[in-house]
């Protein structure tokens, strides 16, 4: 079989160990350590809140427009519902939320939300998340399993012609408490920069499996030092540790993951994204905020100046506590159809013939009972790799098959 066109190393080792490829141009600006020096700040949240209401405003400028907002019934969408509502109070609203098979539900709490301010809920109901990933992979052009935003774009498509959402509040106020609290654990003050680096990624151990390098093929070189040198300038700087990785993490799933998939999907459709906690103003703002202002280390608790809001309107308590957001269940989908359909497209896999996957590293793992969530995570982004090689690659796929 004839290749159509060759691809760099660094595009497979990126994606299938980061989930993201910095190699790529990033539609907005790359930061550096000195863009998240802190600065001090009289009124943060008054200045959040008026952020937000102008973006709004002038991004949308027209109070009876129909409008869409991806609602998770997390902090940042809720809030974003919100303050679009105190500034267009009659502006017509239809609020999405997904429910994954054999996932944890949160729509129902979504629909509370909704139902608070008297919006038209739609609950998308998803019960094969794999099905049209060939059309997903076709449109962003990359290979990527985890696609939910094209659904809620293709749903947005039949209400409005503008879909709001809460993009942004994790990486620029302080939402992965998860990683924060697991990454002070594994490091000191005066740890060096490399094992600053090794912490965060191990903070992010569902991106990669314990034998990632065994993984690859002869093409694809693989080694640990080549992504280290990657990270490396986050923490190597005069930063608070989590000010280092939250310019880590702004650099990298935000600036070449979130932002450009998101972006493919919106322009497909045709649908034009309003995300107010992205705007430039805000992100300039944002970056320079004090750790403690984000982050409660004593109560692992973030997005502080972004609950500060939602208590003014006595919203907070309407939150879930543990907020996964839009999450499918991968165990349960690896039973249901990703075991199969890792089975048809990887016993004869292209990325395996032409040595960017190793054959044996599939063989070794694939038929293991109780397979760990990593790996299962790992065979669905090369089931991604395949279909995107064999769309743009091999072009034998066509992007309007559906895997079932």
């Amino acid at each position: 079989m004839v290749r159509s066109k060759t691809i760099p190393q660094q595009t497979i080792k990126n994606i299938l160990t980061l989930r993201y490829n910095p190699t790529k141009k990033s539609l907005i600006p790359k930061k550096t350590w000195k863009d998240f020096v802190e600065k001090s700040i009289s009124n943060p949240v008054d200045f959040v809140e008026r952020s937000i209401k102008s973006n709004i405003e002038n991004s949308i400028k027209n109070s009876k427009a129909k409008v869409a907002v991806a609602l998770s019934s997390g902090v940042d969408s809720t809030l974003v519902l919100t303050l679009l509502k105190k500034t267009y109070p009659a502006i017509p609203v239809s609020t999405i939320s997904v429910k994954f098979a054999e996932s944890i539900d949160e729509s129902k709490h979504a629909a509370k939300i909704a139902q608070k301010f008297d919006v038209d809920h739609h609950v998308l109901y998803i019960e094969n998340y794999l099905a049209e990933l060939p059309a997903a992979i076709n449109i962003i052009k990359q290979p990527f399993w985890d696609l939910h935003w094209y659904h809620i774009v293709k749903k947005a498509k039949t209400l409005s012609k503008f879909l709001v959402s809460g993009d942004g509040g994790d990486e620029l106020f302080g939402g992965y408490t998860f990683r924060y609290e697991k990454f002070l654990s594994l490091t000191k003050k005066n740890s060096s920069p490399l094992v600053k680096v090794k912490a965060y990624l191990q903070c992010h151990e569902r991106d990669w499996v314990l034998d990632q390098k065994d993984l690859f093929g002869s093409r694809a070189s693989f080694s640990w030092k080549e992504i280290h040198s990657k990270l490396l300038p986050y923490f190597d700087n005069s930063l608070h540790p989590l000010s280092q990785v939250f310019l880590a993490d702004f650099n990298g799933k935000l600036l070449y993951n979130w932002i450009p998939l998101n972006t493919a999907f919106h322009r497909h459709f045709e649908v034009k994204p309003v995300t107010p906690i992205l705007s430039k103003n805000m992100i300039s703002f944002a970056t320079h905020i004090p750790v403690n202002l984000k982050y409660d280390q004593k109560r692992n608790i973030g997005k502080l100046i972004l609950r500060q809001i939602l208590q003014k309107y006595s919203l907070e308590k309407m939150l879930i506590k543990k907020k996964q957001g839009f999450t499918v269940n991968t165990i349960n989908l690896w039973k249901s159809h990703g075991y199969d359909l890792c089975s048809y497209y990887l016993s004869d896999a292209r990325i395996i013939q032409d040595k960017w996957i190793s054959k044996d590293w599939i063989h070794k793992h694939f038929r293991k009972n109780d397979l760990d969530i990593r790996y299962v995570n790992k065979f669905l982004g090369l089931l991604a790799l395949e279909v995107w090689y064999r769309l743009f690659i091999t072009k034998e796929m066509k992007p309007t098959i559906t895997l079932a």
